[in-house]
Formats: C-alpha cells, sequence, structure tokens
C-alpha cells in the first residue's frame, strides 16, 4: 500500500488560522509538510503562516483567503494547491461556526449559515478533492465534528445538527472509499471542550477543557499510523 513521508505531503486545512486549524497547521508544518491554509479572514492566514514559517525557518504555510460558504471559491481552492503543489494528500475539513439560538428561535439565515460553512462545505470540498485522492492512490481526509455531532444541546440545535450530519458524510465516505478499496482514511475529530485562547506551553488549559496541542498530537499520532489503520471517530475530554 502506498506511503508519503510527510516532507512530500501537500495539505489543506480550512479554517487553519486560528485555534484547532492553526494547531493541526502547526504540528504538520513541524512534520516538514507543505500546507494550504484557508479562511476568510486573509490577514489572520498571513501572520499565521509568517510566524509558523519563522518557526520552521522554512517556507511550509501558505494562505489562501476564500469563502467556504461559496462553491466556485471551494472549487478554487483546490485548484490552486494542485496548480501550485501538484497533489492534495490531506484534507482537514476544521472551518466551523455556531450561531446561539434556541430550538423555537431558529432563523433561516442562522441555520443556513451554520449548514453551508458546517456541512455542504466540506461536502464540496470532498467531492473536488476526492478524485484526486483515487487518482494518486494515496490521501486522508479529517472531518472536525465535536461532541454536540454526538450529543444535541439546546442553545445550539443548528450546529448540533450540522456536526451530526458531517460525521454522517464521513461515515457515508470512508463506506464508498472501503468499497473501492481505495487507498484513502477518513478520520473523525469529536473533541469536547477545547482551550483555543491559553496556547501557550507553559499555560494550563481552562478548567473543563483541554490544551489545543493535543489537537495536533492526536491528529500526527492517527496519520502516522499503518495506512491500513483507521481511528473512525476520535474522542477527546478534559479529565
Amino acid at each position: 500500500m502506498k506511503t508519503k513521508p510527510f516532507t512530500e505531503q501537500v495539505s489543506i486545512i480550512t479554517g487553519g488560522g486560528t485555534g484547532i486549524g492553526r494547531a493541526f497547521t502547526e504540528a504538520l508544518a513541524g512534520a516538514g509538510a507543505t500546507i494550504v491554509i484557508a479562511s476568510r479572514r486573509d490577514e489572520t492566514l498571513r501572520r499565521t503562516a509568517d510566524e509558523l514559517n519563522a518557526i520552521a525557518d522554512a517556507e511550509r504555510v501558505y494562505p489562501y483567503a476564500f469563502d467556504i460558504r461559496d462553491r466556485e471559491e471551494t472549487e478554487a481552492l483546490v485548484s490552486y494547491t494542485l496548480d501550485r503543489f501538484g497533489s492534495i494528500d490531506v484534507l482537514i475539513n476544521n472551518a466551523g461556526l455556531a450561531v446561539p439560538e434556541t430550538v423555537t428561535e431558529i432563523t433561516d439565515e442562522g441555520w443556513d449559515t451554520v449548514m453551508d460553512t458546517n456541512l455542504r462545505g466540506p461536502m464540496w470540498l470532498v467531492r473536488a478533492v476526492l478524485p484526486k485522492m483515487i487518482a494518486q492512490d494515496f490521501g486522508d481526509i479529517v472531518n472536525v465534528s465535536s461532541q454536540a455531532g454526538k450529543h444535541g444541546y439546546a442553545d445550539v440545535p443548528a450546529y448540533s445538527a450540522s456536526k451530526f450530519g458531517l460525521l454522517g458524510f464521513a461515515e457515508s465516505l470512508r463506506d464508498d472509499v472501503r468499497k473501492s478499496k481505495a487507498n484513502i482514511r477518513v478520520f473523525n475529530f469529536c473533541p469536547g471542550l477545547v482551550d483555543v485562547d491559553n496556547t501557550s506551553e507553559s499555560v494550563e488549559p481552562r478548567a473543563g477543557a483541554i490544551h489545543v496541542r493535543n489537537m495536533g498530537r492526536t491528529l500526527m499520532f492517527a496519520l502516522s499510523l499503518d495506512r491500513d489503520v483507521v481511528l473512525e471517530d476520535i474522542s477527546l475530554y478534559a479529565r
């Protein structure tokens, strides 16, 4: 079964400029991978790329501003990455948002914003990337769901529905690549609370949350497993 060292791998990480996405980016950059970080916040992306490239003393992180709710921009992100770097080996669907609303107060606008960002956008990316991974006989797709994708919460019904949906879509994707015997793995992260503010190695996370660095460590462990091994749903909690 085909393998590739991290130094030859190219990744797309949505929402890669901050929080969990940045932790993933830093971990992959530290292993020598090339990463395209993509979100709407161009300034944040550029700052993150500059900071992580300085740490690596190499140009490994590349910012790309786009709106995951726009199909053409999503497809353009995939085309840009392929044209510039020649492959997409890891796709991390990390971008996500929540609109706090009760079940009886859900607005059409809030519902659509959450679904387009958390579910439709990842589907567009998978649809564009999967044929390329199949053709190159190598790839990993990582979806960042949540404990809210396994347990519904009254104050974020749209968010919970989108994250449940992301896991369902990932299950279908995993079944598809398994039946086709493609050399593609599908991982789902379902974290509880993650402290994305206290990011210094020397700072303890807030009570009830895990330090965001653990997300990066877990990603690298999962991706480092043998190609015939998949951690299907990865749940991380604070003790």
